[in-house]
């Protein structure tokens, strides 16, 4: 699961060529030119401060991250227990605009991506090595346990909680209200009118930004990896910023090609593609690595990440612990603000192919499918990369010199065919990130043109050369090399803190908006009245009487009667109900 680079929904034609909004996009623009310039022409004093901002939201704020994810996985479970869990994301008789399998597919295209490219094998194999503070000896059995449950905890239930929480409120706004797809639509219920209005538009803004940033991010690990897949297929020596300028420039070039010849099919058809390449990749590894262990390994991880999620989910820096502040700044915090950070692309994405689907049916496929997606995924790569180590030792030599960005490439050069592979891997890489930059920088375009379903190709473009320079500026203050990763973490931290602030927000919202829907409203009226007529029953006849119902006077309402049946109007129908 990771950061969406799914095919992305056919999207209708408006009826009117999308405007501008200028105020939105000129100050996110701006500000997001700001900063690259500011990188540019100052790198090392942005590195300083983006750091100490970093520090500062670790200690301060990294409470606020790990509550308010816990509590959106609370929220969005109990939506679907609940009563709410009925009501229909678009009218009360619509049935779902896709078939449920088409609907997983596309969840399980929506839970691949660069994330899981690049973290597959590094991540759990970094917890086996180097296990988090305070949790077990490196390389145990107990090491094992915990180096997945950690990665399962970070790629399971919380991050999909909170895509949950965005889909949930945009598709509920655009198929049961009849709102636009702008973020700050969904803040109708909180802000009336003021939800177009200056209100509105700081919504927008934010969103905007923290996309642009996760989506950089993204970006910059992508770069990261084929830079080391260049390095391992022998066609580059050291891979340096240089170098990872130029593929993030070459990368952006892709996109704006694609951008501007409209073949969003020929996208879809990549996308498409890529999942065919990716699982292939898996069941490569699954049959040449240890099927076995693998096996075995998926109830095993499963379980364990439900043992240990409250540990896990409560795990903060309040006891002052400098090396688990470290650890989470480097790990759980990073990830909740990449998650953060995505939320209104993927948020977007899942909405717009949810329509007709209850409440109860969304929560359940939106969190389970990638979840499990995720855990067949890490358990083919993870626990074929630690079977290595710990059989061989091969993987990682030294555990605080760990190469994450290659640590694929190193797995797959224990298995056969090692070269093909790591071209495969490049080239999934490659085509995710153009895909998702794609449909990436059309959701920052409609923000900017009021929510269009087809913003204007200057717009989209606009948006992807940014996000290529903003990725390249986060690699820069990184340093390159081992600690080029520090930037994209650093900024992206830094970035999501807004949002956070919008999302939980967001959550007292679409609980006001279910709260007083239709649906709601009719069982409210309905329990009173007929509590009222078996009141009135028992009162009047005891144990034997029936209810019944006919039209008010009105003409418009009906009314619940006791006893036996009034005389009906001419044109009015009775039915009785025992």
């Amino acid at each position: 699961m990771s950061k969406d680079t799914s095919p992305k929904v056919a999207r209708a034609r408006p009826p009117e060529r999308p405007t501008r909004d200028w105020i939105v996009f000129s100050i996110t623009a701006a500000l997001s030119i700001a900063f690259v310039v500011w990188g540019f022409l100052d790198k090392e004093g942005l590195k300083t401060i983006s750091a100490d901002a970093q520090n500062g939201v670790i200690k301060y704020l990294g409470w606020l991250f790990v509550l308010a994810t816990t509590g959106f996985v609370i929220f969005v479970i109990w939506l679907a227990i609940s009563k709410y869990g009925r009501i229909r994301l678009g009218k009360d008789d619509e049935g779902p605009e896709f078939r449920t399998s088409s609907w997983i597919a596309m969840m399980f295209s929506a839970g691949m991506g660069i994330g899981l490219m690049f973290f597959g094998v590094a991540e759990p194999l970094t917890y086996y090595v180097s296990p988090p503070p305070g949790t077990a000896d490196p390389e145990t059995v107990e090491a094992f346990k915990t180096a997945m449950a950690t990665t399962m905890f970070h790629w399971g239930l919380q991050p999909w909680a909170i895509y949950a929480v965005v889909g949930l409120a945009i598709g509920y706004g655009m198929y049961r209200k009849g709102r636009s797809q702008l973020l700050s639509a969904a803040f109708t219920s909180l802000f009336g009118d003021r939800a177009n209005g200056p209100a509105g538009k700081v919504i927008d803004i934010l969103a905007i930004f923290a996309t642009l940033f996760g989506s950089a991010a993204s970006l910059g690990l992508g770069a990261l990896q084929i830079g080391d897949g260049l390095k391992f297929a022998g066609w580059v020596g050291e891979v340096g910023t240089p170098i990872l300028v130029v593929v993030i420039a070459v990368l952006t070039c892709c996109f704006i090609l694609s951008a501007v010849s409209g073949i969003a099919r020929g996208i879809q058809w990549l996308s498409n593609i890529n999942m065919v390449l990716a699982l292939v990749l898996a069941v490569f590894v699954f049959v040449v690595g240890p099927t076995l262990l693998i096996l075995n390994l998926i109830p095993s991880a499963l379980g364990d990440y439900i043992q240990d999620y409250v540990a896990m989910s409560s795990r903060t820096g309040a006891d002052g612990d400098a090396e688990l502040a470290k650890w989470l700044s480097t790990w759980t915090i990073f990830y909740w603000a990449w998650w953060i950070s995505w939320t209104p692309f993927v948020g977007m994405f899942i909405a717009r192919i949810s329509r007709g689907r209850t409440i109860r049916q969304f929560v359940t496929g939106v969190l389970l499918v990638p979840t499990m997606v995720s855990l067949v995924w890490f358990c083919v790569f993870g626990g074929a990369a630690i079977r290595q180590q710990e059989q061989v030792g091969d993987l990682v030599k030294d555990p605080n010199d760990i190469n994450s960005t290659g640590a694929l490439f190193d797995l797959l050069d224990t298995m056969p065919w090692s070269g093909v592979t790591a071209v495969l891997v490049m080239l999934l890489v490659a085509i995710f990130f153009v895909s998702g930059a794609d449909s990436a920088s059309i959701v920052m375009g409609s923000l900017s043109e009021k929510g269009a379903h087809e913003p204007r190709k200057p717009t989209v473009i606009f948006w992807g050369v940014l996000t290529g320079a903003v990725a390249a500026i986060m690699l820069l203050i990184g340093g390159g090399g081992s600690t080029a990763l520090d930037g994209l973490q650093s900024i992206t931290i830094i970035a999501s803190v807004p949002f956070v602030i919008v999302m939980l927000v967001l959550c007292v919202a679409l609980y006001k908006d279910l709260r007083t829907d239709r649906v709601m409203k009719v069982e409210s009226r309905s329990s009173l009245l007929v509590e009222r007529a078996v009141a009135i029953g028992e009162d009047s006849y005891g144990d034997d009487f029936d209810l019944v119902t006919t039209y008010s006077e009105t003409g418009t309402q009906p009314v619940i009667h006791d006893g036996v049946d009034p005389e009906p109007e001419p044109d009015t129908d009775t039915e009785k109900m025992t």
